[in-house]
């Protein structure tokens, strides 16, 4: 049994009140904040029996409304990277916020992270909802999107749905930064990483998917057997993984699919993902530099977290040969995230 609750937790100058809300079971306690449908936190047991938040983030709202990595946050209308930040669809072209320069990332400048969502129970869970009116950050139509987190036992499921007025571009996923040794630990080097997929994405200079499709055999890419994070890393030319795996082909049928798997041999925390969206980016935090106060006075370095961020392949606005990422008039967006917690 899930047990529900919440409270208001602070205002957001300018924006407005934000709840916390408070999922619990036997396994897992996880909080879900309505400002950005942030994951705040998400406790669970090692092999100690001992719970700890593995997931990174701050301790008060302030953190939140300024931060600037999308801790937790669900990321939108665009989740990854939109080439100079511009598409065209049905002969109009749109330009959107550059806020990784040259590109558009996450939604743009004010994304569906800096959003005050509108949250009602559920069974087990929180339904988040949100308007994103028409001309919002740059893009056509007005989208109403919804996710669901529910917990059952060990498992989070993530369920995002999403209708437009005009057809749009569309990618949500959850942006939650994860250290299975808990939050506030150095680094990830220990942990153990398999991802299910034969291909990935290589990016340029600005990581923008190359249009390759690229098997991983034989490269640091290749994740098919699990491996230690910390010495993959070092096969790795540039900071550090942040690249796209691809799940499925670009024409293959919706279905739910494993998608990864981490392991923390020392605390026997094992994570593991399955999801109906295309790929998965796995990135690495190689952009926290230490600057960050987290939680409980904790400095986030580079490396000191992982993301598996589920979601359709980055840039797909601009690739055709990329599975189809646009939201038409009519029909509904759906996917589902599940995030399942055990130890070993």
């Amino acid at each position: 049994m899930t047990f529900v609750s919440h409270q208001e937790w602070g205002q957001a100058p300018g924006i407005g009140p934000v709840d916390l809300w408070v999922l619990n079971s036997s396994d897992v306690q996880m909080e879900v904040l309505t400002l950005g449908a942030i994951i705040r936190s998400l406790s669970c047991r090692g092999n100690d029996g001992q719970m700890k938040d593995i997931v990174l983030g701050y301790d008060d709202l302030d953190g939140y409304v300024l931060d600037k990595r999308y801790h937790g946050a669900v990321v939108g209308r665009v989740a990854n990277r939109i080439a100079r930040g511009c598409f065209t669809l049905e002969g109009k072209e749109y330009q959107l916020d550059i806020n990784n320069e040259p590109n558009s990332l996450h939604g743009g400048l004010k994304g569906f992270n800096k959003a005050i969502w509108l949250a009602s129970a559920v069974e087990g869970g929180v339904k988040l909802s949100l308007n994103s009116p028409d001309g919002d950050q740059g893009f056509p139509g007005a989208v109403q999107v919804s996710v669901c987190y529910t917990l059952q036992g060990g498992t989070v499921t993530a369920e995002y749905n999403a209708q437009c007025t005009k057809t749009t571009p569309i990618n949500l996923t959850n942006h939650s930064y994860f250290n299975l040794a808990g939050q506030g630990a150095a680094d990830i080097y220990d942990h153990k990483v398999f991802i299910n997929a034969q291909n990935y994405l290589p990016v340029d200079e600005t990581a923008i998917p190359t249009g390759e499709i690229r098997a991983v055999d034989g490269t640091p890419f290749d994740l098919k057997s699990q491996v230690e994070i910390g010495s993959q890393l070092k096969k790795i030319a540039g900071p550090g993984f942040d690249h796209n795996f691809c799940l499925s082909a670009p024409a293959d049928d919706w279905t739910e699919r494993f998608a990864a798997r981490v392991f923390h041999p020392a605390s026997g925390r094992v994570m593991e993902v399955f999801t109906s969206q295309p790929g998965v980016q796995f990135y690495t935090a190689n952009f926290l530099d230490g600057s960050i106060k987290g939680k409980m006075g904790a400095r986030y370095g580079k490396h000191s977290a992982f993301c598996l961020e589920t979601q359709n392949w980055p840039d797909a606005v601009n690739q055709n040969t990329f599975p189809d990422c646009l939201l038409h008039p009519g029909d509904v967006y759906h996917h589902i995230t599940r995030y399942v917690f055990s130890t070993v």
